[in-house]
């Protein structure tokens, strides 16, 4: 049993494929097939099984990707106490941010006062809820989102940093005959054309919600995930639009306004997802400590 196996067994119960893993590692798909088989040698029970086409694991193979995932965290402990903080400061920290988030606070990161952060390199990453977990064998931190009546993250194979709630709002635009209410109901808006996200993000969600408790099918007329472009066809087609309280202020103008649902708590919890070895590292815990300060001063302002 060897190290890199162990990783890949852990990157397979993440990652869900043989060729999702493949591309995370930058290693051929036959490559890893093979390093699972060797490692399958040192077993009496099986580790994978066949689901279909897909190569899963076997619940004796999920025990030992957990053990792995420990084993990985202690090494990066060890690791970090044995490598100097110079040294580490030099090495870039990777963060991944879905994309309303990253127009928000990947610019301010980088005007951090000089010095109290080590190099950042930024990514956007917009994916549906359920694939923001798997970004992190790819990055050392991931900004994420999720609803808060869906499934809550895989604990067991990434840590969890809470940053703060974000309420989605119906834009509307200030000439709408819908603008003078200060709340509105999802009776009083099912009936209007919309301009929501794509079917698997949060825009999309709310509106079903919408629609469930009005009790009628919504009119969608575009599916635009980019909340700048969605506030401009508010702003021009008369549509209603669902949006982000904080994260889409900048982008609504002079002519859009956000207004509440009425009964309904709909918004979007936004967290770090971070794999536990790397919190071992200082560096990354300074930019943990930055990104929390950022997102708070976003919500506040």
């Amino acid at each position: 049993m060897e190290l890199h196996q162990l990783k890949i067994l852990r990157e397979l119960a993440d990652l869900g494929s043989v060729n999702a893993v493949s591309k995370s590692l930058y290693v051929s798909p036959s490559a890893i097939s093979q390093h699972l088989a060797q490692l399958q040698r040192g077993f009496s029970v099986p580790l994978t099984e066949k689901n279909g086409r897909r190569l899963v694991l076997t619940s004796e193979g999920k025990l030992l990707a957990a053990a792995a995932a420990s084993v990985v965290s202690t090494l990066a402990e060890a690791s970090a106490k044995i490598q100097a903080q110079d040294q580490d400061r030099q090495t870039p920290i990777r963060v991944s941010g879905f994309h309303s988030i990253g127009q928000k606070i990947f610019a301010p990161l980088l005007a951090w006062p000089s010095g109290n952060l080590p190099p950042l390199r930024f990514y956007d990453e917009d994916v549906s809820q359920q694939d923001f977990p798997g970004l992190t064998s790819r990055y050392d931190l991931v900004l994420a989102h999720r609803m808060p009546h869906t499934a809550p993250w895989p604990e067991n194979h990434v840590t969890v940093i809470p940053l703060a709630f974000e309420p989605l709002d119906i834009a509307v635009h200030i000439n709408h005959p819908l603008a003078p209410f200060e709340e509105l109901s999802p009776e009083q808006v099912i009936g209007e054309p919309w301009v929501v996200s794509r079917t698997g993000y949060s825009p999309a969600d709310v509106l079903e919600t919408i629609a469930a408790l009005a009790g009628r099918a919504p009119t969608v007329e575009h599916r635009v995930n980019d909340y700048a472009t969605a506030s401009a066809l508010v702003r021009t087609s008369g549509c209603l639009g669902i949006l982000p309280r904080y994260t889409a202020r900048e982008s609504l103008g002079k002519e859009v306004i956000l207004r509440p649902i009425k009964g309904l708590n709909s918004g979007r919890q936004i967290d770090l997802l971070v794999r536990a070895e790397h919190l071992h590292r200082a560096p990354v815990n300074d930019v943990i400590e930055a990104i929390r300060s950022t997102v708070q001063h976003l919500v506040v302002t």
